[in-house]
């Protein structure tokens, strides 16, 4: 692109920041622009549901980058600003206020936002939900100020934050409508561990039931749930997942479907506009379909791949896709990414939460979760790409190097 040539990324993220310096790592000397909603610079997400919602981290340690950082490499932020609509026939971004910022390429690295459900008296005060740090914030006051806590849902977020506020001290009540935690994305012999662990640091879990209104005069005082439980609290966390947030492409004939629609270079159908991180529906060409994950490790890799792309020099994103989640004492791993599954293949042991679980697909590995087994879980992420059928019993061995089971690997 030419040196003239205007770059705009909307979303100051992890995505949008790893794309800005992308570009220059690759030589753009052209200008790039850096908008976010929020009015901090980029910063990392995973702690606000673990070290710094315990009070353990500073605001200034989440930052992915320092100031300088922006200044030294004329990358121009403009924070606290929303982009309202992005018009892709001007090539320009309407933001709040009135302005506009025109480009020759843009990426849309907006993430999501948490979803809201019309729950009475979800908008009292004292129930929080967490996406940001100024989420974390009102909800490390509240932790500060004790009493007993009710967190709504048992994704990976939720049962972090009913571990951190564990940790803190705080007596918590977690309620979950399916049959265990993280059940949909892991399926019950998985959730049944997860439900151990919370259960054996003091977690009261309600398990199939579903919150039907948080009450108070002028703050949440209890939670009622739909088989008529009522649970006193002094204050409430909601988490049931996130939405893209694509708004901004309304109308514009940016395809969008569960997030903006790209191919495996991050590219929307319309030229000039890319997309990137937990907002892309995006194509990986190892699965052959298209995906919307919402995993740290994706939003910097695709936020790179992405900048590559729109300097002409792209290859196909197919990174095996991978995060981690830190509750208590235990690190759960996960690689890959799996719709469905007809079986599960243990190596390890369930009870001694330490283990690694393949779920397989027509004999193939579509993903991995590993329990306090890092190290192993990467030695999966080559039998993941390659794609074809293992034989389950050695999978299952622990005496079977992981690395002779992919074609291209061989041990050291």
């Amino acid at each position: 692109m030419a040196s003239a040539s205007t770059i705009a990324i909307v979303g100051a993220s992890l995505t949008g920041q790893s794309a800005a310096a992308t570009l220059r790592e690759e030589g753009f000397d052209g200008r790039v622009v850096l908008v976010g909603a929020e009015p901090q610079l980029p910063y990392d997400r995973p702690p606000l549901s673990k070290n710094y919602l315990r009070g353990g981290m500073p605001f200034e340690k989440t930052l992915l980058r320092p100031p300088e950082f922006y200044r030294e490499r004329q990358i121009e932020t403009r924070l606290g600003t929303t982009v309202v609509r992005v018009d892709v026939e001007k090539r320009a971004l309407q933001l709040d206020g009135g302005d506009r910022l025109e480009f020759d390429n843009v990426l849309i690295a907006t993430g999501g936002r948490n979803r809201r459900f019309p729950i009475p008296g979800l908008d009292l005060p004292g129930v929080y939900d967490l996406r940001t740090v100024a989420d974390a914030d009102r909800i490390r006051d509240a932790i500060v100020r004790g009493g007993r806590a009710v967190v709504v849902g048992m994704g990976f977020i939720g049962a972090e934050v009913a571990a951190s506020m564990r940790q803190c001290g705080l007596e918590v009540t977690a309620i979950e409508p399916f049959k265990t935690p993280l059940y949909r994305a892991l399926g019950e012999d998985i959730g049944l561990v997860v439900e151990g662990l919370h259960r054996d640091h003091g977690v009261t879990l309600i398990l199939g039931d579903a919150v039907a209104a948080f009450e108070g005069k002028g703050r949440v005082e209890r939670v009622v749930t739909r088989d008529g439980r009522r649970i006193e609290c002094a204050l409430a966390v909601f988490g049931l997942g996130i939405e893209p947030v694509t708004e901004l492409v309304a109308g514009t004939g940016v395809s969008v479907d569960n997030g903006i629609v790209v191919d495996d270079h991050c590219r929307t159908n319309v030229p000039g506009v890319f997309a990137a991180g937990d907002v892309a529906n995006h194509y990986h060409p190892v699965c052959g379909r298209q995906m919307r994950v919402e995993h740290w490790q994706n939003g910097i890799k695709q936020g790179a791949a992405a900048a590559r792309s729109m300097l002409g020099r792209g290859q196909p994103y197919d990174e095996v896709h991978w995060f981690w989640s830190d509750q208590y004492d235990a690190n759960i791993q996960y690689a890959g990414f799996h719709a469905a599954w007809d079986a599960v293949v243990v190596r390890g042991s369930l009870a001694e939460r330490k283990f690694l679980a393949f779920y397989m697909a027509e004999g193939r590995v579509e993903s991995v979760v590993a329990v306090n087994q890092g190290r192993d879980l990467r030695r999966t992420l080559p039998i993941i790409k390659a794609r074809v059928a293992i034989d389950p019993a050695r999978l299952a061995d622990p005496n079977v190097d992981l690395r002779t089971l992919a074609p291209s690997e061989r041990p050291a």
